[in-house]
């Protein structure tokens, strides 16, 4: 069987960042970019804790389908199963450098969040007690200053 291409990208190498995964086209034509956000490095960090990633699944699934200029593009907003990031799938054909700013808000707006977490409830979800939103927030802050206001070209290009 062939190995799928997410499978070919040295994750020894990969950093924290925004990656672009792939770029597919639908049957109808439209492109679909899926994103690789990673906020931890595979195997040399620790992942994030399945609770804490549930907590941003909620809170960025949220936000981004709320966003005024990006709310139509958002196809899919979903963890990854090694819990070292996750997968925004976007319509059109974008590079890092589009959704930066998108990224900034949107993980500023999970770090500093309060309250009750959207759909976070027994009608709403399928194991809406699986989260750990203080966790949530510390991942998010920790990519936020780490990565994102110190973002460069390494963390936006898969390692060669």
């Amino acid at each position: 069987m062939k190995k799928i291409a997410s499978f070919t990208i040295d994750h020894e190498r990969l950093l924290r960042g925004i990656y672009v995964s792939r770029i597919d086209t639908t049957p109808s034509g439209d492109r679909i970019t899926t994103f690789d956000i990673r906020m931890t490095e595979p195997n040399r960090e620790a992942a994030l804790s399945p609770q804490a990633l549930h907590t941003i699944e909620h809170l960025a699934a949220t936000y981004l389908r709320n966003d005024q200029k990006w709310a139509d593009k958002i196809v899919y907003w979903g963890p990854m199963g090694c819990c070292t990031g996750s997968y925004l799938l976007m319509q059109g054909e974008l590079t890092p450098d589009d959704i930066l700013p998108l990224m900034r808000r949107m993980f500023e707006f999970i770090s500093n969040f309060e309250g009750e977490i959207p759909g976070a409830s027994a009608r709403d979800c399928g194991n809406y007690t699986f989260n750990d939103l203080p966790s949530a927030r510390d991942a998010a802050r920790k990519y936020l200053t780490e990565v994102l206001d110190n973002i460069s070209e390494e963390n936006m290009n898969y390692p060669a």
